[in-house]
Formats: structure tokens, C-alpha cells, sequence
């Protein structure tokens, strides 16, 4: 029988809000058990100071001309990152964690230019927490031709086999950027960046509100669809041309809906992401599976509490659309465990990328290991 692995994933997404934890147990392999879950909220303060230098850095030479701030910036992710460690691993005290799971905060992903950097100190972290740390989960699948994203869909399969469902899967995690994973009962795994998921829709809310995200879509439900920028936007080449690409934030701005209302911008860029994800999915669908009847789309990510956005989802692609959440598996922490379980694999030096989920030439391990303690 293979060892189990009690392993910690750490995740900050694109959205800035915060950072979720999770602990695993798994061998890598078949097993899984989910063990706990936790999350904290950045300061207001902290995630402006995050999300200003983000949009100020567009390239490798900003950053070397900001290293400073971008050193202080590290130091005091990771310092929140050993917090809500602490916080877990101290409720979880019976257990001994093995392995940690460390993405960092993404800063630049352009890996048609040879780099994703996300921002961490990995060693620091190992020094605070006495643990073996993975990071840098990207470099050398972009090294090998590969898109460096989704890194998630080999997590997403052993989801499958855990929930043990006789259909054809696609997982739709809707973050800040949207992506499926196919499965099947045949190890099928496909994966690739579907389009804008939260981040033209939060963007609009944060400069057109006080608000940081338009809760359940409240807003978009109270406006209205501005129908010709909606078609202009279709008819241009605003996403056409980043298909089967791995995107960032950065790709998509709200210039198009200046003018509008808040609800009315909401109401129309929520739309506009609903008919983005939805094209690439029906021609993947329509591509790949011969029986929809044998197809169903699980929701994960922050995106499925936009009501709005899966209703609209709902009414343009032709499966069933199912919440992870009726599983019993929280939605808002897949990515989280997923980078548990991406430590474990790379612990084992396991192949966690693969050329139908990120264009890699040949499947590949990934995560380097930190140690300092």
C-alpha cells in the first residue's frame, strides 16, 4: 500500500481578497480525504497596496525597477501565508504536516515570454512553519513549451474518482480567470483558460462602487444588458484570439461599458463573460462529446455564488450545470487543496502538467523544493 501524505496548500488568487488554506491527506495516486479548510481576509489597506502594484508592473524590467518594493511586498505575503498556516496546522494539531503547497500571488504570467512570476519567499516561509515547502509550480512547464496554467486539472481527476460519478465531467472553475478540465472514465484529461471569469466584473464594481465584487450579482440583476456594446464586444477580437491560451487579468479591461451605470455595466460585462465562457465550452463540447446527455459541468470557483452569471450560463449551454458544493466539497477551496496535492505529486516527482492541459511538449513534474530549517 502507498503512503499518505498530510499536505498544506496555500492559494491567493487573482482576486486579491485573501488567502485560502486547505489540509489533504492523500498518496498521490487514488486517495483522497479532505481534512479542513480555512481562510482569512487581507486588509482593505493591504490588498490595495497588492492589487496597485500588480497593474503597475507589465513586464520583467518594472519589476527590476520596483525590486524594493517588490521585496517588502514578498516579505509580507509570506508573512500572512505563515499566519493562517499557523492558524490551521495549530487546529489541526493531532496531525503532522509532511509537505506544504505554496503559490504565491501572481504578479506577471507571459509565458509567450518565458515566465510566470508569483510572489513569495518560499524560504522565509520554510523557516517560520519548520516545514518542506514546493513553489514555483510554473517555470518549468513554460521552459518546456508549455502555458504554465491550468496547473489544477490533475486535482480536478482525482476529484472525479473521488465523487465517483458515471458521467463525462467538465469542472468549470470560474476565478478570475475561467478554465475547464474534461474527464473520464477513460483518464481523458483536457484543460485550457475559457475566458474572463471575475475579473472584469469585480474591476467594474471596484471603480464604479465601494464594493470589492458584485455579491451574488445583485447589481447586475438590478440593470440592464446594454445589447449593441454587448455585440460590439462579440464582434471584436477582444478574447477570439486567446483560445487554448493561458490568460491573465491584465488581457481584458472595462473601457468598453464607460458610460454605463453601475447596474447596467454590471448587468452587461457579467453577460459578456457568460457568452465568452459559454462559446468555448458548447465548441468544446461539441467538439469532444458525442452523448450531452452523459455530460455534466461541475461549478467551482468564486464565480458560481454570481447568480447572474451561472443563470445566464445555464440558458446558453445545453448540459446540466451542477455546483461542486452538492457534493459536500467547498467550491471556494479546490485550488487551495489542489496545491496540496500538487506538493504531494511533486514530492513524489510526479507528473503534474501535460500537453492537453497546458500545451507542455511532454508531461512533466514541477514545484521546487525549499528547505530551511
Amino acid at each position: 500500500m502507498t503512503k499518505n501524505y498530510y499536505s498544506l496548500g496555500l492559494m491567493s488568487g487573482t482576486s486579491v481578497d485573501g488567502i485560502d488554506a486547505s489540509i489533504i491527506l492523500s498518496n498521490g495516486e487514488n486517495n483522497l480525504e479532505i481534512i479542513d479548510n480555512h481562510y482569512i481576509k487581507y486588509k482593505d489597506s493591504f490588498k490595495s497596496k497588492i492589487e496597485k502594484f500588480i497593474y503597475k508592473i507589465n513586464n520583467r524590467e518594472d519589476l527590476n525597477n520596483n525590486i524594493d518594493l517588490y521585496s517588502q511586498i514578498k516579505k509580507d505575503i509570506t508573512l500572512e501565508h505563515a499566519k493562517i498556516s499557523k492558524d490551521i496546522i495549530k487546529k489541526n494539531k493531532k496531525i503532522n504536516i509532511d509537505l506544504v503547497g505554496f503559490h504565491g500571488q501572481t504578479i506577471l504570467h507571459k509565458p509567450s515570454d518565458g515566465y510566470s512570476i508569483q510572489a513569495g519567499d518560499p524560504n522565509l516561509l520554510s523557516n517560520l512553519l519548520k516545514k518542506d515547502i514546493y513553489f514555483d509550480f510554473r517555470s518549468l512547464d513554460i521552459k518546456n513549451g508549455g502555458e504554465g496554467a491550468p496547473v489544477t486539472p490533475i486535482y480536478h481527476k482525482l476529484i472525479y474518482k473521488k465523487i465517483n460519478i458515471d458521467n463525462e465531467i467538465i469542472f468549470l472553475n470560474i476565478g478570475g480567470i475561467s478554465n475547464l478540465t474534461y474527464v473520464n472514465q477513460k483518464d481523458s484529461l483536457i484543460s485550457f483558460d475559457t475566458g474572463p471569469g471575475n475579473c472584469i466584473i469585480d474591476n467594474w464594481i471596484k471603480h464604479n462602487s465601494l464594493e470589492n465584487f458584485d455579491k451574488n450579482g445583485e447589481n447586475a440583476f438590478l440593470g440592464k444588458v446594454d445589447k449593441n456594446i454587448l455585440l460590439s464586444v462579440l464582434d471584436s477580437d477582444f478574447a477570439s484570439s486567446k483560445i487554448n491560451k493561458s490568460l491573465d487579468i491584465k488581457d481584458f479591461d472595462i473601457s468598453f461599458a464607460r458610460g454605463l451605470s453601475l447596474s447596467d455595466g454590471a448587468a452587461t460585462i457579467t453577460c459578456l463573460t457568460s457568452h465568452l465562457i459559454a462559446d468555448k465550452i458548447n465548441n468544446f463540447i461539441n467538439r469532444e462529446i458525442k452523448s450531452k446527455k452523459n455530460c455534466k459541468i461541475i461549478l467551482c470557483g468564486g464565480g458560481r455564488k454570481n447568480n447572474y452569471l451561472t443563470n445566464e450560463l445555464k440558458k446558453m449551454i445545453n448540459v446540466e450545470i451542477i455546483n461542486i458544493d452538492k457534493f459536500n466539497i467547498d467550491g471556494d477551496f479546490i485550488e487551495s487543496q489542489a496545491f496540496a496535492y500538487l506538493a504531494i505529486l511533486s514530492f513524489l516527482n510526479k507528473e503534474i502538467t501535460f500537453p492537453q492541459t497546458t500545451g507542455v511538449k511532454k508531461s512533466i513534474s514541477g514545484g521546487l523544493l525549499f528547505r530551511n530549517y
